[in-house]
C-alpha cells in the first residue's frame, strides 16, 4: 500500500463511517426480516433495498481510501435489534438510524474541513446530499405508518411500497 496523505483524524472518521454504514446495512436487514415475518412484503423489500444501499455507501468510502493509499479498517459489527412491537417502532428505528448517520457524516465532513482535505470534502458532499433524502423518506414513513390507523390501511401502505419498488426496478 502506498503512503497515504490523509490526516489521521480524517482517516479515523472515514473508517468510523465505513463501519457505521456496514452496521446500518446489518440493521436494515434485520428490519427487512422482521417485516417479512409479519407478511409485510413491501416493507421487507424496501428495507432489503436500504440494506444494499448502506453496503454501497461503505464501499464508496472504502474505494476512496484505497484510491488515496489508505487501508480501510473494518471493525466487528454488533448484532442489530431484531425484536419489534409494531411497524411504527420499525419506522421510528429507521428514522433514528438515519438521523445518527447524518451526525456521523457531519463529523467526518468537519474533520475533512479542518484538515483541508478537499478530496474527502467532495466525497462527503455526496453523502450530505444523500442524507437529506434519507431523512426525508424516513420522516415520511413514520408519518404514513402513524396515519395508518387500522390493519387494512397498513396493508394498503405495504402494497403501495411493493408496487413502488417494482416500478423502480423496471426502470
Amino acid at each position: 500500500m502506498r503512503h497515504s496523505k490523509i490526516a489521521a483524524k480524517v482517516l479515523a472518521e472515514l473508517n468510523r463511517q465505513i463501519n457505521h454504514e456496514l452496521a446500518a446495512a446489518h440493521s436494515y436487514r434485520a428490519l427487512s426480516v422482521w417485516c417479512a415475518e409479519q407478511n409485510l412484503k413491501g416493507f421487507a423489500g424496501f428495507f432489503a433495498k436500504q440494506s444494499a444501499e448502506e453496503q454501497e455507501h461503505a464501499d464508496k468510502i472504502i474505494g476512496h481510501l484505497i484510491d488515496r493509499g489508505a487501508a480501510p479498517e473494518l471493525a466487528a459489527i454488533a448484532a442489530p435489534k431484531q425484536s419489534f412491537k409494531s411497524l411504527l417502532e420499525i419506522a421510528r428505528q429507521a428514522q433514528a438510524m438515519e438521523q445518527t448517520n447524518t451526525q456521523g457524516i457531519h463529523a467526518a465532513y468537519e474533520a475533512a474541513v479542518a484538515a483541508k482535505d478537499y478530496a474527502a470534502q467532495v466525497l462527503l458532499h455526496w453523502f450530505i446530499n444523500e442524507q437529506v433524502e434519507e431523512e426525508a423518506w424516513s420522516a415520511e414513513m413514520v408519518d404514513r405508518v402513524q396515519a395508518a390507523s387500522c390493519a387494512g390501511s397498513l396493508s394498503d401502505l405495504d402494497r403501495h411500497i411493493e408496487r413502488l419498488l417494482a416500478r423502480e426496478e423496471s426502470k
